[in-house]
């Protein structure tokens, strides 16, 4: 697996004596733009969506809200691109934040290099870390790529990109205030199977090299705090081009084949009788799907309502929001593609089993 950032080009020597002001004002950075996120935009809004409760509406076919109205009666052409503003609109704000988010934290945690030995400890760490994120599954690509190339271990990131569309608390309460305890427990015991078995199991068997990722800061021996604020901005300015220049070409491809892929789907798909092939096909194209925090509880939440067989409801709950084609291409390019097929078919085969478990069950 070649690793990608070493096209950085950064200097891994002074990773461990960097001096401390640069250290604090990109800790600093880091904080800022976490804590605006969060108080302004990401928790206000889903406690909104978990303070609805049976009241929540999802209006698009990828989004809570939409631009544009999408009709069945419209070209398919007419309904991929509206499909596609729209999820470009709803997305906007959290993608804003992991593009300046993921280029802070690769600043920051370069400087340390701090991985544990043990793959279970990274695995914990990675996880401690996504949950208080709260970024759906689209925007922890462009942050994942930036914690990959700043030295973080293949399991944290993956444990990160995981847990922080899934094991969020307001997440959680949504679906276990919803949904019946035997279900939310399903879906609980797919996130933690991802993270703490998935992860460190595909991490041990990742060849990587084991030169260092270099840091991206070059710091002098000694600097004054001007100094120091220049270099961080510097480094930021090279850690964010790192980020972009790959994550946001792939975030518009993947919209497109979002929209695409939704909108091909049939009106009645999920009205049809159960069958095994239905479970895998609704997981394939769930775990597809790049949609935003919390739409994964509220679609199944509105299918069951509807009448949606219980089955296909939980195999939505399990597979749609935790991954997308979104971060699964940014793992395919930052990591490994191999890595982003077996997530993939990890997903798709453990909402399949709850799909069945629930038909044979529930």
């Amino acid at each position: 697996m070649s690793v990608q950032a070493s096209a950085l080009n950064f200097n891994s020597s002074l990773a461990t004596v960097g001096n401390w002001r640069s250290r604090v004002l990109a800790l600093f950075l880091m904080v800022a733009i976490a804590g605006i996120f969060w108080v302004d935009s990401r928790y206000p809004a889903l406690l909104k969506r978990y303070h609805a409760g049976t009241q929540l509406k999802a209006t698009g076919a990828l989004t809570f809200g939409t631009v544009y109205q999408v009709d069945r009666s419209m070209p398919l052409a007419t309904r991929v691109w509206r499909t596609t503003i729209n999820w470009l609109d709803a997305n906007r704000i959290g993608m804003t934040f992991s593009f300046l988010f993921g280029p802070a934290a690769l600043t920051f945690l370069a400087m340390l290099r701090r991985r544990f030995r043990s793959r279970y400890l990274n695995t914990l760490f990675g996880a401690a870390a996504g949950v208080p994120l709260a970024v759906c599954s689209n925007c922890i690509a462009p942050i994942a790529r930036g914690l990959f190339a700043s030295g973080m271990s293949v399991e944290s990131v993956l444990a990160t990109m995981f847990a922080s569309p899934a094991l969020n608390v307001v997440v959680l309460a949504m679906t276990f205030a919803l949904f019946p305890v035997s279900i939310a427990l399903i879906k609980l015991a797919t996130v933690l199977f991802l993270i703490f078995v998935f992860a460190p199991a595909v991490a041990s068997r990742q060849k990587l090299q084991e030169t260092a990722i270099p840091c991206p800061i070059e710091i002098p021996s000694a600097e004054t705090w001007p100094q120091a604020a220049a270099g961080v901005a510097r480094s930021f300015a090279k850690s964010f081009w790192y980020v972009a220049r790959v994550a946001l070409p792939l975030m518009i491809l993947a919209a497109i084949l979002g929209a695409l892929v939704v909108e091909l789907l049939p009106p009645q798909a999920l009205v049809a009788q159960v069958t095994i092939g239905g479970i895998l096909l609704v997981a394939l194209v769930a775990a597809f799907l790049p949609v935003p925090m919390a739409f994964d509880v509220a679609i199944a939440y509105i299918a069951m309502t509807k009448g949606v067989p219980l089955p296909y409801v939980v195999t939505i709950l399990c597979t749609l929001g935790i991954i997308s084609v979104y971060s699964l291409s940014v793992v395919g390019k930052s990591l490994s593609w191999r890595v982003a097929a077996a997530a993939y078919a990890t997903v798709a085969v453990l909402g399949t089993i709850a799909g069945v478990l629930t038909r044979m069950f529930l």
